[in-house]
Formats: structure tokens, sequence, C-alpha cells
């Protein structure tokens, strides 16, 4: 394979995710009263929409800590303004990269440059998005619980397919976890994922940190949900939180499947078929989706002028460290040569 066939094969596959976000909208777009959708969208307010996000940037902020926790936990010994730096570059990629999952690989690639330990920016890195998924399973769960009245048979079978998914995800993450301790595998294979198996036993040490991330990202999945529930009365739509805390999660785990751009398509589908049986109609949530995603592309931009911010900052003090550095070596080399002579 030819280094030109190389560099070709990542805008194939961004070219393919812009075609699948751009199927699924033609035929949304199609379907869907288009003066409904444009109506609903027009409702918000620049004040609102700007509220909106700003709450979901301050909710990113404790992803940062959240993030910066698990990792370090595993032993990268990152600082907050490294964790911050990679976490936004991260949410910046989510804009450009296949589903909602994308951003890690950004947001781990440079952790690897910075970390102490790469094990450990790897591993913090994985159960930090195993987290974020359970604890989103575990809010849509609690509001198909809160819900009043039994869900219709459309909407069981969604909930039911994505428990079926997660469980099948859970399971695969406890196999690896399980083939990563065992000592019997190959003295080859050991020695490679020596550095992962003490990660792994480090955070294992330090249960009660992961519960704090856990209690981290369900604060952030209930400000996004709350965020979207301002977003959803702004634009003349106003349901019960209940049914959002059932809606927002499972339209957002749905958009985890790498066939489109950052999701887009897949979760405004998927918005609408959860609150359909709801009597809310399709034109309406789809037009909220789409308000959201201007939020989620706004709040990834924001990132990436942070992260950016946040890199040159950390240039600059390194910068000025070092120039101290030499102004101390530089006054200190003509008292050295004198003790030398005498």
């Amino acid at each position: 394979m030819t280094k030109r066939n190389i560099g070709q094969h990542p805008w194939r596959s961004f070219a393919l995710r812009i075609g699948g976000s751009a199927a699924i909208l033609v035929l949304l777009f199609y379907f869907l009263p288009l003066e409904q959708l444009w109506g609903t969208m027009r409702e918000i307010s620049p004040l609102e929409w700007a509220l909106v996000l700003a709450g979901y940037m301050a909710a990113h902020f404790l992803g940062v800590t959240k993030w910066r926790l698990m990792v370090n936990l595993a032993g990268a010994d990152l600082r907050w303004t490294q964790g911050a730096r990679c976490y936004f570059a991260g949410l910046f990629g989510n804009i450009f990269l296949p589903s909602l999952v994308g951003g890690d690989v950004i947001r781990a690639g440079l952790g690897l440059q910075m970390g102490r330990n790469r094990a450990g920016v790897l591993l913090g890195s994985f159960v930090d998005r195993m987290l974020d998924i359970a604890v989103m399973a575990l809010v849509a769960g609690t509001g198909a619980l809160l819900i009043p009245g039994a869900l219709d048979e459309r909407s069981r079978r969604i909930f039911w397919a994505v428990v079926m998914l997660l469980g099948v995800a859970g399971a695969a993450t406890l196999g690896v976890l399980w083939l990563l301790a065992r000592r019997g595998m190959p003295f080859k294979i050991r020695r490679k994922l020596v550095k992962v198996r003490q990660a792994g036993r480090s955070m294992a040490r330090q249960p009660q940190y992961v519960l704090v991330a856990v209690s981290l990202g369900l604060v952030m999945q209930l400000t996004f949900i709350a965020m979207m529930a301002v977003l959803s009365q702004a634009c003349g739509l106003v349901i019960s939180f209940r049914l959002w805390l059932f809606a927002y999660p499972l339209a957002k785990l749905s958009a985890l499947a790498p066939v489109t751009q950052g999701g887009i398509g897949v979760r405004e589908a998927a918005l609408a078929a959860l609150l359909a049986p709801f009597g809310v109609a399709a034109a309406r949530a789809v037009a909220i989706g789409l308000v959201w995603e201007t939020i989620v592309i706004a709040g990834g931009s924001l990132g990436g002028l942070i992260a950016l911010a946040v890199g040159r900052s950390e240039k600059a003090v390194a910068s000025d460290q070092w120039l101290v550095a030499d102004e101390k070596k530089n006054l200190l080399e003509p008292q050295m040569n004198t003790d030398k002579r005498r």
C-alpha cells in the first residue's frame, strides 16, 4: 500500500460519515414538515441559547476533573491544566471524528505525550468512558421507572435493545480485564501488559475515587439533561423532566455507533422515536435535537479554543521557567569559576 493510499483512507472514512449523517437528515427533512421544524428552531432566543451553552460548558469542566481523576488514579500524574488541554482537545475532535467517542482518541493521544504512565492514560480513559456509559444507562433506567404509565411496545424494544448492547459491552470489558489479570498468559504478552496491570491495580486499591468519578459523571449527565429541558421549553415544548431522564441518555447512547459524523442524524431520529409515544410530534423533537446539535458544535469549538489557549499558556510558563533557570546559571557561573581558582 502506497503512502498516497494511506493518506486517502481517513478522508474516505470522513466522507462516508458525512454522507451517513446527510442521508439521515435528508430523509428526516423529506418526511417531516419543514415549516414546523424551522418554526420550532426559531422560538429559542439568542440569550436562552447562550445560557444553555454556558451550562453545557460548565458540565464539561466537571468532565475535566473526572477524566483527570481516572487517569491519575492509574498513574498518569497529569496536572489539571494538562487534563483540561487533553479533555477539551477531545471535545473539539468530537466534531470531526466518528460517533461520540472519536474525541477519546485525541484526548488519550495528548495524554500519552504528557503523562508519566502511558498505560495509565489508556486504561484511565477507557474506564472513564465505560463509567459514562454506565451512568447514562442508569439514568435512562431510572427515567423509565419514573415515567407515569408503562412504555409502549416500540419504546420498550428500544430500551431493551440498548440494555442488551450495554450488557454485551460490559461483558466484553470484564472479559478484557479478566484476561489482563491472568497469570497464565504467554510471557511475551504479559511483559507488554505489565504496565496496564500495574495501572489497574493502582485503580483497584483506591475504589473510593472511582465512586467520586461516578458521582461527577452523574452530575454531568443530569446537567446535560437539565440544559436539554431548558432548551426544549425555550423552543415551546414543555414535557416532564422524568421523560427527559429516559429519552436523552438513550438518544445519546444511540449516537455511539460510528456510522455518522459525531452522531448527527442518528441522535435526532432516536429522539423523535423515543418521544413519539408520549405525544411529541416528530418534527418538534427533531428540531429540538438539531438546536442541541448547535450547542454541541459550539461547545466543541469553544473546547478547541480552550485547549489552544491552555497549551500556549503552558508553553509560555515553561519558556519563562527555562529563562529564569538560564539566568540563574549565568549568574552562578562567574562565582563558581572564582571558587575554582581559589
